[in-house]
């Protein structure tokens, strides 16, 4: 037996209603967010790093190194709590800045891709270097690259759909 074609301008055709602005950029800052954190962990850990030092070597931007790795749990938290608010202020920036300029909805893999990038060099290039409480020990060109890339395709990529999603409900 073949089930009834779907009626997609009926009233009970499943529609998505917009949440508030504040409600889809934490959303985005959690998933830009774990993926970010997901992909360091999944890097160090053919070298033997435990999970937990990913976000204790955010910690240190902050607090020094010593203090965040002798911390155990409560520096990882404390750098988780800091990267997800970072990759929530990514996210942020690119939904309001998206407001004002439809292009930047427009493309989301070539905007957000370029958006990733620049996210990269300001945090990793720039901030971390010249403001951290410990900036990195030594330059290792594949792990920069990797985070290149993962910034352009699971942060910059992911900012540029949510913002793309969220403004064309308004529609």
């Amino acid at each position: 037996m073949k089930a009834p074609a779907r009626d997609h301008t009926s009233p009970t055709a499943t529609t998505w209603e917009r949440p508030a602005a504040w409600a889809w950029i934490l959303l985005g800052g959690l998933t830009v967010g774990a993926f970010d954190l997901l992909f360091a962990m999944l890097w160090w850990a053919p070298l033997g790093t435990s999970p937990v030092r990913i976000p204790q070597s955010v910690a240190a931007w902050l607090i020094g190194r010593d203090n965040a790795f002798a911390g155990g749990a409560a520096t990882a938290l404390f750098g988780a709590a800091v990267h997800f608010y970072l990759m929530t202020a990514i996210v942020a920036i690119y939904h309001v800045a998206s407001r004002s300029r439809p292009w930047l909805q427009q493309h989301p893999l070539r905007n957000g891709m370029l958006y990733g990038a620049l996210c990269y060099v300001l945090i990793h290039v720039i901030a971390v270097p010249m403001f951290s409480a410990a900036p990195p020990r030594r330059f290792l060109l594949d792990w920069s690259v990797a985070c290149l890339l993962a910034h352009m395709l699971l942060v910059g990529v992911p900012c540029a759909l949510f913002a793309r999603r969220w403004h064309s409900a308004g529609d």
